[in-house]
């Protein structure tokens, strides 16, 4: 048996997901997560063969949890299940750690399909979004106007960003206006948009 990990923070979609791979003679949903620190906790309890997590959880995203257990479980395969997915979130993901990656609305089949593939030691990724992951331009944001960036989007002043990276808060503002220059942006919204679109953040 294949022992897996479902993480997502809707409930819904969770119990659907192990509904339908509960119809799988070699697949056994062993563990449930609602959000991503609660995925890596369970994921190190029950030692699943493959988590299949979602792209958008409180605490800790899909690709984080994909990074963290690729540290301290390698041996369990992760599948991003999207609803979002983005060209550069595929890149994000894919350097992370994961091994799959799938939007949700693919086929009822195709999920258990990626789960036995991956387990086997393969991977999986979207044609779709393969295909746009190709011609997806660099990110041309620093790592620094990034983490700015990330921070401005949950709305926190440029001090409090400035004591969160530990910069003068006139550095923080040259990394937002560079960010919202070379993003070709109005304002510090539109360049989070930007960014976001592109699954740069």
């Amino acid at each position: 048996m294949i022992r897996v990990l479902l993480a997502d923070d809707e409930d819904l979609i969770r119990v659907a997901v192990a509904a339908l791979l509960g119809l799988e003679p070699d697949i056994e949903v062993v563990a449930h997560a609602a959000d991503g620190p609660t995925a890596v906790t369970v994921a190190l309890a029950h030692r699943p063969d493959v988590a299949v997590v979602d792209l958008e959880m409180p605490g800790l995203d899909g690709i984080a949890v994909a990074a963290e257990l690729t540290r301290v479980r390698p041996d369990c395969a992760v599948v991003v299940l999207t609803g979002h997915g983005r060209p550069g979130h595929l890149r994000q993901a894919l350097t992370a750690g994961a091994r799959g990656f799938l939007p949700k609305g693919s086929p009822g089949w195709a999920l258990a399909d990626v789960i036995r593939r991956v387990h086997a030691g393969g991977r999986y990724v979207d044609p779709s979004l393969a295909a746009d992951a190709l011609t997806l331009p660099p990110c041309p944001l620093t790592p620094r106007e990034l983490e700015t960036l990330r921070l401005a989007e949950v709305g926190a002043p440029v001090a409090v960003i400035a004591r969160r990276v530990h910069l003068s808060t006139g550095t923080v503002r040259n990394h937002l206006s560079a960010a919202v220059q070379k993003l070709g942006a109005a304002d510090r919204a539109e360049a989070v948009r930007t960014a976001r679109d592109n699954g740069w953040l």
